[in-house]
């Protein structure tokens, strides 16, 4: 059988197949537009505007004003807390140790005189007795002698001769007596070394003290000079003080009563604030053992402040000494940190730049430094850096600190050149675009 196709259908037949080559079509110029585009891309490289770099801006410093005049150094030292008397008290006689006193505590104060122990008195009374006796048995024969002397005398004058004065002695019994009054005088001697053995019993302090140790306990059997008690004087210490010899020529150290150098002593140990005035009395004469300082002795009365409020100085103690030099005319005194290499400041000049003077070193301690007003040519108008700077030249331009962040240096001529201004660099800008 045969089938037939109408007109209609194949139109349409037509009119799908042109549809689906044009859409293949345009699909492939897609395709094809979207690999041109990429590999476009790909091929060209990525263009960065060059603009050259902002400028740094001026180093910001601090600064400090010289102080001109009079000035002195700060000098500053330890030393050791070391005592002016210290006395290991010992019996001057031996016996057996019967008591210490109630004030013959370790610690406790005790004045001049006070008693701090005793011996046993026994014998010693027993000897005082024994010379008792024997200086009335001298006086009594003493007394016997004279007798005998007005008797020779009543006999001789009744003799009526006149004698040689050698044989009138011997007829007046002159020896004799003269003897007997040295038996008494002898035996006085005695009774006297028997009484201060017997006050020798009981030991005292010598002067106002504090009890540092006792050596022996009650009971002991002590002989002559055996050391009993240790004891310090409260009255005032000494601080060893340990100094550059250089700095010497800065103290007063006084000269016979008068005193030295008043002294500022802290310690570590004290509350923030509290401290001790001394006065520099002597300087050793030796340098320490191990190094090239000089050692000056420095006077605190009451040390143990039992007659103030402030902090007590203990022996051995390390304190911080800081001294009162004198001061000099024609100096200039600046922080240490201001110094550097080869005896070398900063300024700031008027300007704003940079100035690097050289400057003669007077004295040179941790945190003052001393200078020469004539040779360093500083004046108290200028202004010196204390900042570290990592470049330094001369006459860079700076910004101080003092004038504020937003102070600016205007450049002189010098530094134009080394400086780039935006008009410079537009040409370069032009030419890399065109690039």
């Amino acid at each position: 059988m045969s089938v037939r196709h109408s007109p209609c259908s194949s139109v349409s037949l037509r009119r799908q197949a042109g549809r689906s080559r044009w859409g293949a079509l345009a699909a492939l110029l897609v395709i094809a537009l979207g690999i041109g585009i990429g590999y476009w891309l790909l091929s060209q490289p990525p263009r960065v505007e060059r603009r050259a770099a902002p400028s740094a801006p001026d180093p910001r410093v601090e600064v400090i004003r010289p102080e001109a005049g009079a000035v002195a150094p700060d000098i500053q030292g330890y030393g050791r807390v070391i005592a002016a008397r210290q006395t290991d008290l010992a019996a001057r006689v031996g016996g057996r140790l019967m008591a210490f006193s109630e004030a013959a505590e370790p610690g406790r104060v005790v004045e001049d005189g006070a008693a701090l122990a005793t011996l046993d008195v026994s014998d010693y009374q027993l000897a005082v007795r024994s010379a008792q006796a024997a200086l009335d048995q001298t006086e009594a024969d003493l007394a016997i002698e004279r007798a005998e002397q007005i008797r020779a005398r009543s006999e001789y004058e009744s003799f009526g001769r006149q004698l040689s004065a050698e044989r009138r002695a011997l007829v007046l019994r002159e020896p004799q007596l003269k003897a007997a009054q040295a038996a008494v005088d002898s035996a006085e001697v005695a009774l006297e070394s028997a009484q201060l053995d017997l006050a020798r019993t009981q030991i005292k302090a010598p002067y106002r003290a504090m009890i540092q140790e006792r050596l022996v306990g009650p009971g002991s059997e002590i002989s002559a000079n055996t050391a009993v008690l240790s004891v310090v004087d409260v009255g005032h210490f000494w601080v060893r003080v340990s100094l550059p010899s250089e700095e010497l020529a800065w103290l007063d150290t006084g000269e016979g009563d008068t005193p030295g150098a008043s002294v500022r002593i802290t310690s570590r140990g004290w509350p923030d604030g509290m401290y001790r005035e001394g006065t520099v009395f002597s300087v050793l004469p030796d340098l320490e053992e191990n190094g090239l300082l000089a050692q000056v002795l420095v006077r605190v009365d009451d040390p143990l402040a039992l007659e103030s409020d402030a902090p007590a100085l203990r022996l051995g103690d390390v304190v911080s000494a800081s001294f009162e030099a004198t001061p000099r005319e024609g100096l200039v005194a600046l922080p240490t940190l201001a110094l550097r290499d080869g005896n070398r400041v900063w300024v700031v000049g008027e300007d704003g730049r940079l100035r690097i003077r050289d400057v003669s070193v007077v004295y040179r301690g941790e945190e003052r430094l001393l200078l020469d007003a004539d040779d360093s040519a500083l004046t108290t108008d200028q202004r010196v850096i204390v900042s570290n700077l990592a470049q330094v030249r001369e006459g860079m331009t700076l910004r101080v600190a003092e004038d504020g962040p937003d102070t600016e240096v205007v450049s002189t001529d010098a530094d134009a050149s080394e400086t780039t201004s935006p008009s410079d660099n537009a040409p370069s800008r032009a030419e890399e675009s065109r690039s």
